[in-house]
């Protein structure tokens, strides 16, 4: 579909190598589905831990998976400083000074790799 997609868009490349091209394709979709699948595990190990009574519907459970699917998909959309910095603030805990300190870089670029991730978030909201 992917490569369909980007025939139609006009933005496929000049491919010398099919097979290798395919292969760097598929490697690709199997990653995604190795995410995907990890990603739902360790979902349902959360909802394994909680206790009977708070279990979610099965409706609740897809809306929840959805929603990290996109959110991973976000992620990974972010550059990699940027990415690490909003991952250490959202589910580390630790505070811009934190940060700064252990990635040895100014509480200024903190604060602005933040707002990217940040403002990716809010374009998935929308």
């Amino acid at each position: 579909m992917r490569i369909v997609a980007s025939y139609q868009r006009g933005t496929a490349a000049d491919v010398r190598e099919p097979r290798a091209y395919l292969r760097t394709v598929a490697n690709g979709l199997m990653v995604d589905l190795f995410r995907r699948r990890s990603l739902e595990q360790a979902y349902l190990d959360a909802l394994a831990t909680l206790p009977e009574a708070s279990v979610a519907s099965p409706e609740e459970r897809m809306l929840v998976l959805e929603a990290l699917h996109s959110l991973d998909a976000m992620l990974d959309t972010l550059p990699a400083k940027v990415r690490t910095v909003f991952l250490m603030s959202q589910l580390e805990g630790l505070t811009y000074a934190a940060i700064a300190e252990q990635l040895g870089i100014s509480l200024r670029t903190v604060k602005r790799h933040m707002q990217l991730g940040f403002a990716q978030c809010l374009s998935l909201m929308l």
